[in-house]
């Protein structure tokens, strides 16, 4: 590997992290604190819903972030977006942090919490398709699946760190300590890590792909896709939704605040928190993993047998966490995780080969970003609201799995296309063989 590969997964990977960390922070603390201090005034379980609410808005501004990264990206290159989206999510995190609350401020904290959840929610859109675009464009054609995999593993390396950091202020700052003060720390930590991230991602080139299509590329990306391909984009989103939908059980909170709930389970929020923290771990590493392996037996075999894991996953996930037993909360989010990143690393390397070049970082992003709102948007506050109507996870478990199967029928109807040139010069073949009923794309 070229010190310029390295550096590309590095840049990439370490990014996308403190991007997420950014994210998952808000959503951790959306069940456990924000629903207090911020919505409190509604009731605790209107106040929970409420908070729940606005992780998912941000997933309703995702698509315009995809739409604007994806047409930047496509017309000017992947690197510069990156530097975009990682200052504008490390500032929108670092002022939650100096939000005052609901009682010191009445509804201007809850309505500026909304506003810079926005800007977070802007910023997430625009980030992951140039992120995994700049790592697979400068990938062999033998290791895409590694190379996309960096930007994916940067996703649970998010969750890890941000799960890992408020469970040690729960330490340091425990019970009513945490709930005025302790939460704000890992929030203002984003102003460090920010300008670790701009300081790694400025010494990486722009992708060779970009490079090839300044001349050449769509002056009306967001359009040529839509007129072109609205119907792989849809695929592509239900794809990722379906993982999407499972994921955010943790990575939305609601796991988080289902478990502490006083009167529920009633486990210690730092104990949750370890829990989640152990499955991050989990995820990341069959996240690597299916990225490597993808590049042995395909994306959409690896896709596959994930679903199938994933569906074991979701089947057993609230009959062990309703036992209240932490040892058997934390092997079903860590067996969940597994089924998790065998349908997230490969993802990267399999939106590279399916676009064309002159319009992949559009498709890329704004496949993810409607995924994103189909499968994570409103996940915590449907199996809220499912468990409110029903008095039971039974319904939960019932969407996740049909999201779970929804996920590897429409991995079915899809064709395997690893390999596949990604140059300029041949979009020909890159623009036709997705689906099993078409003729497959030629291999060149």
């Amino acid at each position: 590997m070229r010190s310029e590969q390295r550096r590309v997964i590095a840049a990439t990977t370490i990014g996308t992290a403190i991007e997420w960390y950014d994210y998952f922070l808000y959503a951790a603390v959306a069940g456990l604190v924000f629903n207090q201090v911020m919505f409190g005034p509604l009731g605790p379980a209107a106040a929970t819903i409420a908070s729940f609410l606005t992780v998912g808005l941000s997933f309703l501004f995702r698509p315009l972030g995809a739409v604007l990264a994806g047409h930047f990206g496509d017309r000017l290159g992947r690197r510069g977006v990156l530097m975009v989206t990682l200052f504008t999510m490390g500032t929108a995190t670092a002022l939650i942090g100096l939000l005052p609350t609901y009682e010191t401020a009445g509804w201007f904290a809850p309505a500026a919490l909304v506003l810079l959840r926005i800007l977070q929610g802007t910023s997430a859109g625009g980030e992951w398709g140039s992120a995994v675009l700049l790592a697979v464009e400068h990938a062999p054609t033998n290791k895409r699946g590694l190379y996309g995999a960096g930007p994916q593993v940067g996703v649970p390396a998010g969750l890890l760190l941000s799960s890992g950091v408020l469970a040690l202020m729960t330490v340091i700052a425990p019970g009513e300590a945490f709930l005025q003060w302790g939460w704000r720390v890992p929030f203002l930590l984003s102003i460090g890590l920010t300008f670790l991230g701009w300081w790694i991602r400025t010494g990486v080139e722009e992708s060779p792909v970009v490079e090839q299509m300044r001349e050449v590329g769509a002056k009306n990306p967001v359009g040529s896709l839509f007129k072109r391909h609205a119907g792989l984009v849809v695929a592509a989103a239900l794809i990722f939704a379906a993982n999407g939908t499972v994921g955010y059980m943790t990575t939305g909170g609601y796991i988080q605040n289902y478990a502490t709930d006083p009167a529920g389970l009633a486990i210690e929020r730092g104990d949750i928190l370890w829990a989640v923290t152990a499955s991050a771990a989990t995820w990341l590493c069959t996240t690597a993993f299916a990225g490597w392996v993808s590049d042995l037996i395909g994306r959409r075999r690896t896709l596959l047998v994930g679903f199938v894991v994933q569906a074991v996953g979701v089947a057993v996930l609230f009959p062990l966490v309703d036992t209240g037993s932490l040892p058997k909360i934390t092997a079903a989010l860590v067996f969940l995780t597994v089924g998790l990143g065998l349908t997230y690393g490969e993802i990267g390397a399999f939106y590279a080969e399916l676009f064309p070049a002159s319009i992949r970082a559009s498709g890329a992003s704004i496949s993810y970003a409607l995924g994103a709102i189909l499968g994570g948007a409103f996940a915590p506050t449907i199996a809220a609201a499912l468990r409110e109507a029903t008095g039971g996870t039974t319904a939960i478990t019932v969407y996740l799995m049909a999201a779970t199967v929804t996920g590897f029928v429409v991995t079915l109807l899809m064709r395997e296309r690893g390999g596949i040139p990604l140059g300029h010069e041949y979009e020909e073949a890159q623009a036709g063989g997705h689906f099993v009923w078409e003729k497959p794309a030629a291999t060149l």
